[in-house]
């Protein structure tokens, strides 16, 4: 109604932590936002620029370059609005993609003939001016009248593509539930508790316990029922499978590793409070600040039949694996809190996660080879052909031998054992992250989601690497000196 206001008015948001952006557009350093006229010289140039040009020329970006891109967005995003290009609400009749445009747009390209060009040019004017009048009567019924004419229009041209009224309702539910990312926190909260109630009875056996444990896979269960019926809301929003992005993918890995973990769980209270960690994790990770959860439309080349098989199934497989990555943690954390007291018991559970283990890299191993091949498919139907040595396509491979080998070291005499697979399940998820993770957001190619954006450190993946190493020492150490039998 008053655009020229907003331009002087401190409405985008600035990074705390980023002093080269305030001092670059001379505002105060404890300033949380900046005005549209902040970011231009008198002269009107754009003082962002210069940076811009190094921040998008840069192949692995650091923060300062990231935010200076963020900013920018925010301050294209502001302009856009205040300029009238976000208010595309008039449909083109016939036009063979849909087309919407503003009033600006229907008037410079003349798609509008007669008197439906006169209304495009008019009716958001009478709106304001009706509007101001119901400010200082206090009747809308005029505004609304001008609303619904608008409405009619719409659906006069633009029927096709207009969102029935259930589909708004459920999507402004979706979005008032924010089910996904209270999830994670309910996960979490079930899954440690679980854990500590297990093991609690694992060393000192109650039969009081057994009922705390019943009503939390009851929890559990209800929790991943509310997570299956998110996924089938966004599915309905959308119009697409709810895995066609990375936040999508990220909660569907998720949902995957809380079906494998109930399944394979049903007889192992460990795994499945382990699973509702893993769970947990996953979601977390989805609702950090580098994940869009932006519901959109799909790309013309992921809009594919074998698109929605392909990655359901291969991201799905990932489901099986994170869970036995979990698994051969606790299994390790077992061996290392052996006793000669515990022995026996510990044993049990350790020979039980390892037979869980086993089950779940063999399905996930079956499923990510099929995924593969799927893959192939979609690929040649996209771009003519079903191999191309794409860095996604590569590292799925290398996933898939190196699980074959972990599921075939038992037959190598040398790597046989419990420990051996266990520490194997937990490395081998590696190949996983860097198929999933490392591909889209480092490396270039068909699959990424953002080439160059650097997620995590990699003086992070070389402490969690060393961590590894001496969980592995600590554990190996407690088997062979309790469970290896020594020879006579």
């Amino acid at each position: 109604e008053n655009p020229i206001a907003w331009y002087t008015t401190p409405i985008i948001q600035l990074d705390r932590s980023n002093d080269s952006i305030k001092n670059v557009i001379g505002v105060n350093q404890g300033s949380k936002y900046a005005s549209l006229t902040d970011f231009f010289n008198p002269d009107g140039s754009y003082k962002l620029s210069p940076f811009l040009e190094d921040a998008f020329r840069s192949q692995v970006k650091n923060k300062f370059e990231k935010d200076y891109i963020e900013a920018h967005e925010r301050v294209n995003l502001l302009w856009s609005f205040l300029q009238g290009d976000m208010l595309r609400i008039f449909p083109i009749k016939n036009h063979p993609n849909n087309k919407w445009v503003t009033s600006k747009e229907a008037v410079q390209e003349n798609h509008f003939k007669g008197m439906d060009s006169v209304y495009t040019l008019q009716i958001l004017p009478i709106y304001m001016q009706r509007l101001q009048e119901a400010r200082q009567t206090g009747g809308y019924v005029k505004a609304d009248e001008v609303v619904q004419g608008m409405i009619n229009f719409q659906k006069k041209f633009g029927s096709e593509v207009m969102l029935s009224d259930k589909e708004v309702d459920v999507e402004v539910m979706y979005n008032k539930v924010d089910i996904f990312n209270r999830l994670y926190k309910y996960y979490l909260l079930a899954g440690v508790f679980m854990i500590f109630v297990v093991l609690y009875r694992i060393f000192r056996p109650n039969k009081v316990n057994k009922g705390v444990i019943n009503f939390m896979k009851l929890t559990l269960v209800l929790l991943w029922i509310a997570h299956t019926l998110g996924l089938v809301a966004r599915w309905y929003i959308s119009g697409h499978a709810p895995w066609s992005d990375a936040y999508e993918s990220m909660i569907y890995v998720a949902w995957a590793t809380m079906f494998f973990g109930l399944a394979f769980g049903r007889k192992s209270d460990l795994t499945m409070a382990s699973t509702a960690f893993v769970a947990s994790m996953i979601l977390w990770v989805a609702h950090l600040n580098w994940l869009d959860p932006t519901i959109a439309n799909l790309q013309p080349v992921l809009d594919s039949y074998w698109l929605m098989i392909h990655v359901a199934v291969i991201v799905a497989s990932y489901g099986p694996f994170a869970l036995s990555m979990i698994i051969g943690l606790v299994a390790l954390f077992l061996m290392i809190f052996t006793t000669k007291k515990n022995k026996k018991k510990l044993d049990l559970n350790i020979k039980e996660l390892t037979v869980i283990n086993e089950i779940s890299l063999t399905v996930g191993l079956v499923m990510l080879t099929i995924g593969n091949f799927l893959g192939g498919q979609w690929a040649n139907e996209s771009w003519g052909r079903y191999w191309g040595w794409d860095p996604k396509e590569t590292w799925a491979l290398i996933s898939i031998i190196i699980y074959a080998f972990v599921i075939h070291m038992r037959l190598v005499p040398g790597l046989r054992g419990k420990f051996a697979f266990n520490w194997a399940s937990v490395l081998a998820f590696g190949s996983i992250l860097m198929t999933y993770f490392g591909v889209n957001f480092y490396l270039t190619g068909l699959h990424s989601y953002a080439s160059g954006d650097q997620i995590i450190s990699y003086q992070f993946i070389v402490i969690s690497l060393a961590v590894l190493l001496i969980l592995g020492y600590l554990a190996n150490r407690k088997y062979k000196r309790y469970y290896v039998k020594k020879a006579s």
